[in-house]
């Protein structure tokens, strides 16, 4: 997701779904001044990622919650927006 022009930073978490067992969500913070959309976001994946590697889920944020040494806190990324089903 990093190769698109107007991302800036994101991470993926996977959410409970009673199809699949777990599906993919991509939070995103988007690059000040541009705009995009959940379909954009799934549209540029198409022929970059297997199907089930795509999310199903977009969320845009202004900032992922980092630890003191700057690795991603997926734990809070999953409590905030794991079950948002």
């Amino acid at each position: 997701m990093y190769q698109h022009a107007k991302i800036l930073d994101a991470a993926v978490i996977g959410y409970p779904d009673a199809q699949w067992g777990e599906s993919i969500c991509a939070i995103i913070v988007v690059r000040p001044g541009e705009t995009l959309t959940p379909e954009e976001v799934v549209e540029f994946t198409k022929g970059k990622l297997a199907g089930y590697k795509k999310p199903r889920q977009v969320v845009f944020v202004e900032a992922l919650p980092r630890n003191p040494s700057g690795k991603v806190l997926k734990t809070v990324l999953r409590q905030e927006y794991g079950n948002r089903v």
